[in-house]
């Protein structure tokens, strides 16, 4: 028998034990956390709506005031998103490439701080702020209101919420990928004669569509689920100004829970069904 069988022979067998210490609670808290705060409120909007049967949650959903409201509400979204996807974009990069020191370095730092303001702020006071700045009197409502245009108590009044609600997310998620991409990629591509446009079209923006699309998706699902800062802006007529959120509460309001669950069940299937096909789009570009 050889050396090298006699030593792996003396090598005692030890059972199979997990690399990481704790796993089996770490597991069992997480499953437990998922049942109880995801799965079970979900299982129960998904059963309530049927409570009356499947006819009457189907007229609750083929209503004009409702689709109209659905349809406000996961287009104002998605466009918020897009505008915050390039407005994101353009502050990721003044803060990823910005200078470190001088007094552009202090403005970068402050910028910085403003970015995460909407994250601390109760969306009420959102609301209440952006009223008063874009209403009929307000420092930049009233010069507009002079030119004709109106964004207080409209559709406009809606995106410029939907959209300070959901800049952070898109920023915060680009910038990290933008600080780690190295700089020699561009500062080649130009000493080869690349203009500026040729180096963010072919270097920058390749490598940064899986981050693109991921703040895309964040965006969107904090535009479609936000309340507080809307109501105070949009002026909440039906079909015109009224968002699903909001209708729902106005149902609740009415003691319809039914209506009220169907209303959401929509709108998770919907926002389920959008997240889903941008996560698989950005497996996709990895």
């Amino acid at each position: 028998m050889s050396k090298e069988n006699i030593v792996f022979r003396s090598l005692p067998i030890t059972p199979h034990r997990p690399l990481l210490p704790g796993f089996a609670p770490a597991l069992g808290t997480t499953l437990l956390w998922t049942g109880l705060l995801v799965a079970l409120p979900l299982s129960a909007l998904a059963l309530r709506p049927w409570e009356h049967g499947p006819g009457a949650m189907l007229h609750v959903l083929t209503g004009d005031r409702v689709r109209a409201a659905l349809a406000l509400s996961f287009g104002a979204a998605a466009l918020a998103a897009t505008i915050a996807l390039g407005l994101g974009l353009v502050l990721a990069w003044a803060l990823a490439r910005g200078p470190r020191s001088g007094p552009l370095a202090a403005v970068r730092r402050g910028l910085d701080l403003l970015i995460d303001l909407p994250f601390a702020l109760p969306t009420a006071v959102s609301g209440i702020a952006l009223a008063t700045l874009y209403g009929p009197r307000g420092w930049f409502g009233a010069p507009l209101h002079e030119l004709g245009i109106d964004i207080a108590y409209t559709r406009a009044g809606i995106e410029v919420a939907l959209v300070f609600v959901s800049l952070p997310f898109a920023v915060r998620a680009v910038e990290p990928v933008l600080a780690a991409l190295p700089a020699a990629r561009e500062e080649a591509a130009e000493s080869l004669g690349a203009t500026h446009l040729q180096v963010l079209a072919r270097i920058v923006l390749p490598a940064l569509r899986p981050a693109l699309l991921a703040a895309y998706a964040l965006a969107f699902a904090r535009a479609l689920g936000e309340y507080g800062s809307v109501i105070f802006i949009a002026g909440n007529m039906p079909g015109r100004s009224e968002i699903a959120p909001l209708l729902i509460v106005i149902r609740l309001q009415e003691f319809d829970e039914a209506s009220a669950a169907a209303i959401g069940l929509l709108m998770l299937l919907g926002a389920a069904l959008c997240l889903a096909a941008l996560s698989a789009a950005r497996r996709a570009l990895r």
